[in-house]
C-alpha cells in the first residue's frame, strides 16, 4: 500500500468534489491574508515611499532597523502579539485574541515591514533617475514620492503580489495568536500542521495542494507582470527613437 499515492488521490477528491471543511479553510485562510495585506501595503506604501525620497538625521538606523525586521522569526511576532492582546496585557481589552483579527494583526505586522523596504527600494532607485528634474520643477518631498510611486506602479504591483504570497504561507504567527480552531481560526497552513500530526494526510495533502496552487498563481502574476513591464519599457524606448 502506498501512502503516499493513496492520500494524493483522495486529497485530489477532496478538491475537486468541493469538500466544505477543505474549501472553509481555504475561504478563511485568503481572506485572512487578503485583509491584513490590504492594511499592511496601504501603510507600507505610503511609508515606503516617503522614506525613498525623504533625507534626515538617523535615517541610516531607520532603515537598518527596517531591514532586520524582513527576518524576524514569524513566531516572535506571534509571541508579541500574544502578550499584547493576552487578558492581562495592554490591549486584553479588545478581545481579540484567538479571533480573526488577532491573525490579521499577525500578518499585517509581518508583511508592513516587506512592502516598505521594498517599495523604498524601488523608489529611490527611481527617484536617483527623476528625482533632480522633478525638484528643479518645484515638486516637494510628498509629490516627488507620489510621482515616482506612480511611475512604478507595475513594480510596486509585484511587491503587492509578494506581499501576499509571504502573507498566505505564514503558520508561526498565526498558530499562537489565532489558536488553530476548527471552524473559526484554522487557516490552510495551521490546518496541515495539525493534520499531519493527527495522521489525516489525505486533507492535510489536499490543503497543500491548494496552497501550493496559491503561490504558483502569485509567482505567475509576478511574472506576467514583469513581462508586461517590460513590453511596455521596450514601446516607450522605440517610440523614443523613432
Amino acid at each position: 500500500m502506498n501512502t503516499f499515492s493513496d492520500s494524493a488521490v483522495t486529497a485530489l477528491e477532496l478538491i475537486l468534489s468541493g469538500d466544505a471543511s477543505l474549501w472553509a479553510i481555504v475561504t478563511r485562510s485568503l481572506a485572512v491574508s487578503a485583509t491584513a495585506c490590504l492594511f499592511a501595503c496601504g501603510l507600507g506604501l505610503l511609508l515606503g515611499a516617503w522614506l525613498a525620497v525623504a533625507r534626515f538625521p538617523g535615517r541610516p538606523m531607520v532603515l537598518t532597523v527596517l531591514n532586520t525586521f524582513l527576518a524576524i522569526p514569524s513566531v516572535v511576532v506571534g509571541l508579541v502579539i500574544y502578550l499584547l492582546l493576552s487578558r492581562s496585557g495592554p490591549l486584553g481589552f479588545l478581545g481579540w485574541l484567538f479571533s480573526f483579527q488577532a491573525m490579521v494583526l499577525a500578518q499585517a505586522i509581518l508583511v508592513l515591514p516587506l512592502v516598505t523596504a521594498l517599495t523604498r527600494q524601488v523608489v529611490e532607485d527611481a527617484d536617483r533617475s527623476h528625482g533632480e528634474q522633478l525638484s528643479s520643477l518645484g515638486a516637494g518631498l510628498g509629490l516627488r514620492s507620489l510621482l515616482m510611486a506612480w511611475d512604478e506602479r507595475y513594480a510596486l504591483l509585484t511587491v503587492l503580489i509578494t506581499a501576499f504570497g509571504r502573507a498566505v504561507s505564514e503558520v508561526g504567527a498565526v498558530m499562537i495568536v489565532g489558536g488553530n480552531i476548527d471552524g473559526f481560526t484554522r487557516v490552510m497552513t495551521t490546518a496541515i500542521a495539525l493534520e499531519t500530526s493527527k495522521g489525516d494526510l489525505p486533507l492535510a495533502l489536499g490543503l497543500g495542494i491548494v496552497l501550493l496552487a496559491v503561490v504558483l498563481l502569485l509567482n505567475s502574476l509576478v511574472a506576467l507582470l514583469r513581462r508586461w513591464r517590460e513590453h511596455l519599457d521596450g514601446g516607450d524606448l522605440r517610440m523614443a527613437t523613432t
